[in-house]
């Protein structure tokens, strides 16, 4: 048998190479990538609002700072109106938090003893399921997991602040000078690709934008709806706390609903059986709402993604980046998904059918000599 023989060019010795210290340096600048990430879903979502502007015939640069400056200027004064409410009614939920367990597992242990459930290992079993050191330990490893994730990427609370004022920063840099930079970027790539990339920006950008905008719309409704809704089933006291925790977890796709149903289901359950199923009632309500009308007219329209892949994203984004990742990875892969259907599955070839390649009959080939006679 002959030995074959594997050679390697210098040239594609010096690619690997290349790659891998790309790779790695990536991996040093993870920090940073992750900045501009964060900085690029809010240019794309605050760019609409830019082009509205200019087309008033306000300077770019001047859209860009009034844009800027009343976004904090609505934050602000939301957080200044109901900031203290919502810090004070949190705090009193977290204080309350080892009652209303304690009760919840005096509840489920009565309910199993009326369904005739009496042996002492199935008491056991709730005791353990209900006990709020053990409960209190998985939540905090759960919640600290996913913390320390984000935290591995800002560098901490503070290296958070930082990196999201950073943000903040270069998302409006990218849109005063953003022809320039998308034409810089593009003409890095060989032709045709430069021009094709450059055609994909604005389907891209218009994507990601729709896709958190629609999020945050949702998120807002949900919490305005759920604090009203809280309000009328006797929950006042904590109803605005809650609401606010249900519109901010909700921007977490899949998961967040649930996540914000929790809380306010514990309370409710602590306070009477009716409570719990009003409270119940109402979040059954309100995640069809979201499933099937809010979600499907302000995000799904536009996001244009299987919904088995924004859960994959919704995933892949928690395991990598923890809770920052849930919320920033998915309108990166709706963007991603543009570049998908323009570049490959527009462009793919069709299947050439059997009936245009074959040779003609021979009934068809004289019908033809007959006509031409």
């Amino acid at each position: 048998m002959s030995e074959r023989k594997i050679t390697v060019s210098f040239s594609t010795l010096l690619l690997i190479v290349g790659a891998v210290l790309l790779l790695f340096l990536l991996w040093q600048l993870r920090s940073l990538l992750v900045v501009l990430m964060i900085a690029v879903v809010i240019a794309a979502t605050l760019a609409p609002v830019i082009t509205i502007a200019e087309s008033f015939r306000v300077p770019r640069w001047l859209a860009v700072i009034g844009v800027y400056l009343g976004l904090i200027s609505i934050l602000t004064g939301v957080v200044l109106l109901i900031g203290p409410t919502v810090v004070d009614q949190i705090q009193k939920l977290i204080r309350k938090l080892p009652l209303y367990l304690e009760i919840v597992g005096v509840l489920v242990q009565s309910w199993a003893v009326r369904l005739g459930m009496t042996e002492p290992q199935v008491l056991e079993q709730l005791n353990r399921l209900f006990d709020l050191q053990a409960l209190t330990a998985w939540a905090f490893r759960s919640s600290q997991e996913l913390l320390i994730r984000s935290y591995g990427i800002t560098r901490g609370v503070i290296g958070g602040i930082l990196s999201l004022i950073l943000a903040f920063m270069l998302s409006g840099y990218m849109l005063s000078g953003s022809d320039k930079l998308i034409k810089g970027f593009v003409s890095l790539f060989p032709a045709p690709w430069d021009e094709q990339l450059l055609e994909q920006v604005q389907p891209m950008s218009e994507r990601m934008g729709s896709y958190i905008q629609g999020r945050i719309v949702v998120s807002g409704i949900l919490g305005i709806v759920i604090t009203i809704g809280l309000r009328l089933l006797g929950i006042s006291e904590l109803a605005l706390g809650l609401g606010v925790i249900a519109a901010v977890t909700n921007l977490i796709p899949f998961f967040g609903p649930v996540l914000g149903a929790v809380p306010a289901l514990i309370v409710a359950i602590a306070q009477g059986g009716w409570t719990f199923l009003s409270v119940l009632l109402l979040f059954t309500l309100i995640q069809n709402l979201e499933t099937y009308v809010l979600d499907p007219l302000l995000v799904g329209s536009s996001v244009k993604v299987n919904p088995l892949y924004q859960l994959l994203a919704v995933l892949g984004g928690a395991q990598v980046l923890g809770i920052l990742g849930a919320v920033i990875v998915p309108p990166w892969v709706a963007g991603a998904a543009v570049l998908l259907d323009n570049l490959y599955l527009k462009t793919k070839p069709l299947p050439v059918s059997l009936t245009s390649t074959e040779t003609p009959s021979l009934s068809d080939s004289h019908k033809s000599e007959k006509n031409q006679v």
